[in-house]
């Protein structure tokens, strides 16, 4: 699982590859359709992709000559599941700094 959480953080660390994402939400599309919003090739669009289905983020099949992409959730519900093990991690730090600030005499300020 480790192997496949940094190939989706790898993903999902470019923001272009995050907007196709966000664009495959709504249903499947092709690569021109993908790439269409930007500046960028077909080759370029498919290079995304690629990554992407790396990552098992994207299923991708072909229909004639064009390629068909959908979004496949599973590998964003995983890294969704490990970052929510630190939210109590983070939640605990910031109840202990509460707690102290409350503790602080008033009107005493740094």
């Amino acid at each position: 699982m480790v192997e496949r959480l940094d190939m989706t953080f790898h993903a999902l660390a470019d923001p272009t590859r995050r907007a196709m994402l966000a664009t495959l939400s709504s249903g499947e599309k092709s690569i021109g359709e993908l790439a269409q919003p930007y500046a960028m090739t077909l080759a370029g669009a498919s290079k995304h992709v690629q990554v992407l289905e790396r990552a098992g983020l994207v299923t991708r099949r072909r229909d004639g000559r064009t390629h068909r992409c959908a979004l496949n959730p599973a590998p964003l519900a995983e890294a969704n599941q490990w970052l929510q093990q630190w939210a109590g991690f983070w939640t605990a730090r910031l109840d202990t700094l509460e707690t102290m600030l409350a503790d602080l005499p008033k009107g005493d300020t740094p």
